[in-house]
C-alpha cells in the first residue's frame, strides 16, 4: 500500500491529488490532502474577482515566456499539463468555460465556486481531506516517512508533496508554512516579496486621484539612469490613495527585482493613440474652441477632469493664462506631462494584498521533470511555494495546475531511491 500526504488544498495540491488517485487507481493505496480550512480552495474562491481566471488560452511557449521568474523550470510540467489540458479537464467535469480579451479563460458562469466544485468534489471521492496544519515532515537519512501536525498526528507516507501557497492573502491559508518546512529539511528559500501588486507612490496628488480609473493608456515602468522601460504596455489602471494599482500596475509589479536596493519611476502616457504632432494638432483645435477662456478651463475634453489640476501643475503654466497667449514651448511642455506623467514609485503594497508570492523554494534544488526535491527522496513542491512567478492573466493558476499534476503523478509512480 502506497500513501501519499499533500500539504495544502489549494489550486495546486487539489490537481496533485486528482492526479495521484488517477494513477493509483487501486483502492488499497492512501492519498490524503492535510488543509488548514475548513473549505478548500479558499484562494482560488476569489481569484479573478470571484469570476476565477482559470488559465490562459495560449501554447507553451507564450506560458513560458509569460512566467517572469524561472519560466524555463516549467518546460516539462507545461507539457505534461498544459492551458488545453485545464481547460478540457473542466470542462468535462461541466464547467463550460470562455475566452476573453488576452486569452484570459473564466467559467461561462462567471462563478469560481463552479471551478472549486469541479476540483473538490472529485478529490472527496477519490481522497481524504483532513482539517489540520502541517508542522513538518520527517525524513531520516533524507527519506519521507511522514508528516506531523501541530496537534500532535503523525501521519505516515511514501512520499509528501508542500503545495502550501505563497505569503500573500493569508487569511485564505497561504501563511509561508511551506518554506518553512522546506528550510528545516536543507532547501534553499529565495527572498520573499509581493508580486501583482499596488505600487506605492511618492506624490501627493495620487491621494487626491484616488479612484480615478484610466482605460487605454500605456504604462512604462524604469529603473532610475536607464533609458529602456522594464514593462511597459497599454491597458487599464488606476489611483489609490497610496499610489497606483490595477492590471497594468500589477504586471508592471512583477518586473521590479531590487525594491529597496535600485529606485524605480513609472510613465503614463495619457494618450497613446496621438503622437506627440498630433496630440499638439488635438490641443491647438481645443484651444481654438476656447481662445478667451482660461487655460484651466480649456481641456476638460482632452482629460478626466480630476486630473486636469495635475497636469496644468506639471505644466508649468499659470491656470489663468489666456489660451491665446500660451506658447508654442508651452504647449510642448503641456504635452510632455500627457505623455510623460511620471509618478515616483517608493514601494510594493504589503506582500498580503499581493495576488502572489516571488520567490521561494529554489527551482535548482527540484527536479523540473518530477517535482521531486533534488535534496530530499519522497519529496514533491507543487504551485506558488516554488520560485515561480508570472503576469496576469490565468498563468499563476496554470503554474498551480501543471506543477501539481507533476508533482502528484511523479509521487504515484515514485518508488524510494537513493540521490
Amino acid at each position: 500500500m502506497k500513501r501519499i500526504v499533500i500539504i495544502g488544498a489549494g489550486a495546486a495540491g487539489l490537481k496533485a491529488a486528482l492526479s495521484a488517485a488517477f494513477c493509483l487507481k487501486d483502492k488499497k493505496h492512501k492519498i490524503t490532502v492535510v488543509e488548514k480550512n475548513s473549505r478548500p480552495a479558499r484562494k482560488v474562491m476569489i481569484t479573478g474577482k470571484g469570476r476565477c481566471n482559470v488559465t490562459n488560452n495560449c501554447d507553451v511557449n507564450t506560458l513560458i515566456s509569460s512566467t517572469v521568474k524561472n519560466g524555463k523550470f516549467l518546460y516539462s510540467a507545461f507539457n505534461k499539463f498544459s492551458s488545453q489540458d485545464t481547460i478540457s479537464f473542466f470542462e468535462n467535469a461541466g464547467v463550460p468555460l470562455k475566452t476573453e480579451r488576452g486569452g484570459r479563460v473564466f467559467p461561462v458562469s462567471d462563478k469560481a465556486v463552479d471551478i472549486v466544485d469541479a476540483l473538490v468534489k472529485p478529490v472527496h471521492k477519490l481522497c481524504e481531506i483532513i482539517e489540520g496544519t502541517a508542522e513538518c515532515i520527517i525524513a531520516p537519512n533524507g527519506v519521507v516517512t511522514a508528516v506531523k501536525l501541530c496537534d500532535g498526528r503523525i501521519l505516515d507516507c511514501d512520499a509528501a508533496i508542500i503545495a502550501t501557497g505563497g505569503m500573500s492573502y493569508p487569511l485564505t491559508g497561504s501563511t509561508g508554512g511551506g518554506y518553512k518546512m522546506a528550510k528545516a529539511l536543507g532547501h534553499t528559500v529565495t527572498p520573499l516579496t509581493p508580486s501583482l501588486v499596488g505600487l506605492e507612490c511618492h506624490e501627493g496628488f495620487c491621494t487626491r486621484l484616488a479612484g480615478l480609473s484610466l482605460k487605454n493608456v500605456t504604462l512604462s515602468v524604469f529603473e532610475n539612469g536607464k533609458k529602456k522601460p522594464l514593462y511597459t504596455e497599454l491597458g487599464e489602471m488606476l489611483f489609490t490613495h497610496t499610489g497606483i494599482s490595477g492590471p497594468l500596475t500589477l504586471s508592471a509589479s512583477a518586473h521590479i527585482r531590487y525594491m529597496g536596493k535600485k529606485q524605480y519611476y513609472a510613465e503614463i502616457d495619457l494618450k497613446p493613440a496621438l503622437d506627440e504632432n498630433q496630440l499638439d494638432k488635438r490641443i491647438l483645435r481645443d484651444f481654438e474652441e476656447n481662445l478667451n477662456r482660461d487655460f484651466a478651463n480649456s481641456l476638460d475634453k482632452l482629460l478626466p477632469k480630476s486630473i486636469i489640476s495635475v497636469i496644468i501643475n506639471m505644466s508649468g503654466i499659470a491656470p489663468n493664462t489666456k489660451v491665446n497667449q500660451i506658447s508654442r514651448e508651452q504647449r510642448q511642455s503641456l504635452i510632455n506631462a500627457i505623455k510623460h506623467f511620471k509618478v515616483t514609485i517608493t514601494g510594493f503594497r504589503p506582500i498580503e494584498e499581493a495576488i502572489i508570492t516571488s520567490g521561494g523554494v529554489s527551482v535548482k534544488e527540484i527536479n523540473p521533470t518530477t517535482m521531486m526535491s533534488k535534496l530530499i527522496s519522497g519529496l514533491f513542491f507543487a504551485g506558488e511555494v516554488i520560485d515561480v512567478d508570472a503576469y496576469t492573466g490565468g498563468f499563476n493558476l496554470q503554474i498551480a495546475f501543471s506543477t501539481g499534476f507533476l508533482a502528484g503523478e511523479s509521487a504515484a509512480y515514485y518508488e524510494e531511491e537513493k540521490l
